[in-house]
């Protein structure tokens, strides 16, 4: 069961929510006390402030405390409606965008920039003039004024998180559109997005009372914050007191609402959060391996949008229980073969081939994501990006199984808890129950390895998993990748820049250069040496070796 993480309070929190609460408490009860005060005529005109009047009275004897605090009720429910109006659609536009398809992204894009370009208060005063005064028209104008921001943030922030490989693994299993955004996107955009909550609220008070001031907002005998200002301004050198209520109530929300955002937002981080490690022990999962069909990849070639091919026609198979090694430079073409077994190209990357299988699944028939999803695994080279560190393990490392296997959630921990068992975890139960960024960089590693093995893909992918790993923990990710091979029959694709480590591990080597193959050896050729192309041999030669000398 997930546990829901308590909110931790801070300074920032406490004070923005303690001003805020007050100031709100203090309106909507003075409307119900003070509503007829704030209306009611009176002889006591132009007075100064007093006992009876604090802030004294306008040229028709209205008590301006009253009208103040009244007002300042319209102008709180106008400032909220409008930013959960615009959050609502400026989120959903920039978070939506990324899941689109390319051409409709982009247009989309250029959209919200165009828009962004305008002053916000600009747009607000000139969609006010079209829809015409009054309390609904300046709501609406100023949401749509505030959602060209939003969703531009929401946007950038999730291009960003849409490269990391945790997304890329959602979509790799067949997450839904909608889960995607909610469950990976929001959670680790929360800081930002939360701080541009407060931002909207004020600035969204600020442009309402601005629209009210000049006449195209709230309309006598109607009053908000805007309103109060405007009626006093013909008072403001004679009696300036009558601008110091409704402004001292602008003020104090919106610094209340900037200090909620900015607590909220350090609350909202995860990696803030600690629980304390369980001994209950977990059941493992009983092994039972299938007949895997082997991998056949026939005149692959990716080729970029203008028609450059980067990868030219490449053929291979790779046997069941068999790692097959793909070695070579940066730049070779080694992920994108990768990457277009899984079906992960990026955007403007195309792959073709006369035959693409993993296991049964023909890959060029353009699977359900679920069979993708049990054909082929990977591991990716960074574990630090490798998970969404908004979540907890348990929740990603079960996905597969819930989401393809229909597995409870409780078989499925019990599942991974064994798999992490056999990788040699030796706390499941408290890795189930961490994020990411507690746990080091060979235990996300080997939790990846574990959640790679759950679906028993028929092609396991590992590209480069121990690059960014010390040499004992990489080590130690090797040995299991070859206790696998020995124990299971998971075609393996093993790609690296380093053939001293592929030497070790493969059973047969591909040497890739400028997305061709150059060269096909075995294990045993490569390590006695026995290589006939120079590429390889210049590789083989920069395979760092400690030489003693007498």
């Amino acid at each position: 069961m997930t546990r829901t993480r308590r909110l931790r309070w801070n300074p920032a929190l406490v004070a923005g929510t303690v001003l805020l609460s007050a100031t709100a408490l203090v309106v909507l009860v003075a409307s119900f006390v003070l509503g007829e005060d704030a209306h009611a005529l009176s002889a006591q005109a132009g007075q100064g402030p007093s006992g009876e009047h604090w802030l004294g009275t306008d040229d028709l004897g209205r008590d301006l405390l009253a009208r103040s605090l009244v007002g300042a009720r319209a102008s709180l429910f106008m400032a909220l409606i409008a930013t959960g109006i615009s959050m609502f659609l400026g989120v959903l536009i920039g978070a939506a965008v990324w899941t689109a398809p390319r051409r409709l992204r982009e247009f989309a894009l250029r959209i919200v920039e165009i828009s962004v370009s305008y002053p916000e208060l600009l747009v607000a005063v000139v969609l006010a003039a079209i829809l015409g005064s009054g309390p609904w028209q300046v709501v609406v104008a100023v949401s749509v004024a505030n959602i060209p921001v939003t969703a531009r943030l929401t946007a950038n922030l999730s291009g960003a998180i849409f490269q990391r490989d945790y997304v890329t693994t959602a979509r790799l299993v067949g997450v839904p559109r909608r889960a995607l955004i909610s469950r990976h996107l929001m959670p680790n955009m929360a800081e930002p997005l939360l701080i541009q909550l407060a931002a909207s609220f004020s600035t969204g008070l600020v442009a309402m009372s601005a629209l009210s001031f000049v006449g195209l907002g709230v309309q006598t005998p109607d009053i908000d914050l805007g309103r109060l200002l405007a009626d006093a301004l013909p008072a403001i050198y004679s009696r300036p007191v009558e601008v110091v209520g409704p402004t001292m109530m602008i003020l104090l929300m919106s610094i209340g609402a900037m200090l909620v955002g900015d607590g909220l937002a350090a609350a909202a981080d995860p990696r803030v959060t600690r629980r304390p490690a369980s001994t209950r022990p977990v059941p493992t999962r009983s092994k039972d391996v299938g007949s895997a069909a082997p991998v056949v990849v026939r005149d692959l070639v990716v080729s970029r949008a203008d028609g450059t091919d980067l990868v030219h026609g490449i053929s291979f198979e790779i046997g069941r229980g068999e790692i097959l090694g793909l070695v070579g430079e940066s730049g070779s073409g080694k992920s994108l073969t990768a990457l277009s077994l899984a079906r992960l190209l990026p955007d403007g990357l195309t792959a073709s081939a006369t035959a693409l299988r993993a296991g049964s699944v023909d890959l060029l028939d353009r699977p359900a994501r679920a069979e993708l999803a049990d054909a082929v695994a990977m591991i990716y080279q960074d574990p630090g990006t490798t998970f969404n560190p908004a979540l907890r393990m348990g929740t990603q490392l079960t996905e597969v199984l819930r989401v393809h296997r229909g597995k409870s959630a409780k078989q499925a921990r019990e599942i991974i808890a064994g798999l992490l068992a056999g990788v040699h975890i030796t706390d499941p139960p408290r890795l189930l129950r961490s994020h990411p960024y507690e746990l080091s960089g060979g235990m996300r590693q080997r939790a990846m390895i574990a959640a790679a093995l759950a679906a028993e893909p028929a092609l396991l992918v590992a590209d480069e998993p121990t690059t960014a790993l010390d040499v004992t923990v990489a080590a130690g990710i090797l040995t299991e990748l070859a206790r696998i091979r020995d124990e299971t029959d998971t075609a393996m694709l093993f790609i690296s820049h380093d053939l001293g480590v592929v030497t070790e591990l493969c059973d047969r080597v591909l040497v890739m250069k400028d997305g061709v193959i150059v060269e096909e050896l075995t294990g045993e050729a490569l390590r006695a040496g026995q290589v006939s192309e120079p590429y390889t041999r210049m590789l083989l030669d920069a395979v760092p070796t400690l030489a003693v000398t007498s």
